[in-house]
């Protein structure tokens, strides 16, 4: 889980964050005011599966454009990137073209993010 930019409010990830520990999931919240390339760093370092990132700033296109075009530098196209927080039903398809894979919005129940990621996480090819 990461926040990325000036947004400094972390409810809602910390939240996600102990739902899907509560599922079994291992989580790394990489905390407040991270850079794309501090959290594909971390991701790096970590080997994850999945990158979710949590935005409140309205700046969702260029941060998830940076985080995309920072793994595709590392050779990580295949991590899934998902986003949640308040993001505009209208900027959803272009954030999915440039490769979220998927986009909570406020309001989506806990379980529908897990079993998301259970889904996902399964299909990944890791040989």
């Amino acid at each position: 889980m990461a926040k990325i930019g000036l947004d400094g409010h972390d409810r809602g990830a910390k939240v996600v964050a102990a739902a899907l520990r509560d599922a079994g999931m291992e989580v790394i919240y990489t905390g407040l005011r991270k850079t794309p390339e501090q959290v594909v760093a971390a991701a790096l370092q970590e080997d994850v599966d999945v990158i979710g990132v949590s935005i409140l700033s309205g700046a969702h296109g260029t941060v998830f454009r940076k985080l995309r075009d920072g793994l595709a530098a590392e050779g990580m196209d295949d991590v899934v990137v998902i986003g949640g927080g308040v993001i505009p039903d209208e900027d959803i398809p272009e954030l999915e073209a440039m490769g979220v894979g998927k986009v909570f919005t406020p309001g989506t129940p806990l379980a529908e993010i897990v079993a998301y990621l259970r889904e996902t996480v399964s299909a990944l090819d890791r040989s």
